[in-house]
């Protein structure tokens, strides 16, 4: 317990050390507040656990710094912040991911970058660190760093798999396609790609769906998120190549 309250009071010390990120995180409590607060009058209880959920997250950064003794720039800090607020409240509750198409890959391109910092953050510690008798190349750094922003989008997405086959939600965004082509549809089983092109309707127990076209589940976008989450790897793996001139 006493453990715990000298953590609380290591934590609010630093959020007041670093005004910046202070300040974003004291106006996004408070907005997330008031939208739980409405959500509790609504009667929404799965949205007030993700404002809880929220409030958790956000001094998450502070908490990792307070723990592992490290600091992060206050620009990363803030992004961290941004990041959690957009993808819990604008993206969840306020729809953000039906409302606005790119919002998925804009921020799975942006997690690519975050998880690549934060993986450099964690083993630029072990490297700095007396206790431990080896010294890494920035190369070898940049590298952990890509794996482990990698490691972090795919293991996302067998969460949003697990998710929704297990509790029947769709965190796997379906895709409106146009186009199949299986080996599952050949009616000879000789492992022959069958296509069928120009989908405009797809009856299913006699219903029309009326999306115009075929409903793909989740495997795109799947996919999608873990290229994007590549791209913004990569764009931090070669950031850090270059400040080194490797």
């Amino acid at each position: 317990m006493k453990r715990a309250k000298l953590t609380y009071e290591a934590v609010k010390m630093e959020l007041r050390e670093h005004k910046a990120s202070a300040a974003v995180y004291l106006l996004l409590r408070t907005l997330v507040i008031i939208i739980m607060i409405l959500q509790i009058f609504n009667r929404n209880f799965e949205n007030v656990f993700l404002c809880v959920l929220t409030l958790i997250l956000l001094i998450v950064p502070s908490f990792i710094q307070v723990q592992f003794k490290i600091e992060l720039p206050t620009t990363l800090e803030i992004i961290i912040l941004l990041f959690i607020f957009c993808a819990e409240i604008l993206g969840e509750i306020q729809s953000f991911y039906t409302i606005y198409s790119f919002w998925d890959t804009v921020l799975h391109t942006l997690n690519g970058f975050l998880a690549a910092a934060i993986g450099f953050s964690l083993v630029d510690i072990m490297n700095n660190d007396d206790r431990l008798h080896f010294h890494l190349s920035p190369l070898f750094v940049a590298i952990v760093a890509f794996c482990f922003s990698m490691t972090i989008g795919a293991c996302w997405e067998i969460v949003e798999f697990s998710v929704d086959n297990i509790m029947g939600h769709d965190m796997q965004k379906d895709t409106i396609i146009y186009t199949i082509n299986s080996v599952a549809l050949d009616p000879t089983n000789r492992n022959i790609v069958y296509s069928i092109n120009d989908i405009t309707s797809v009856v299913i127990n006699g219903e029309d769906l009326g999306l115009g076209g075929y409903l793909d589940i989740g495997l795109i976008d799947t996919m999608e998120d873990l290229i994007v989450n590549f791209i913004g790897a990569f764009v931090f793996f070669n950031i850090w190549l270059y400040l080194y001139q490797i």
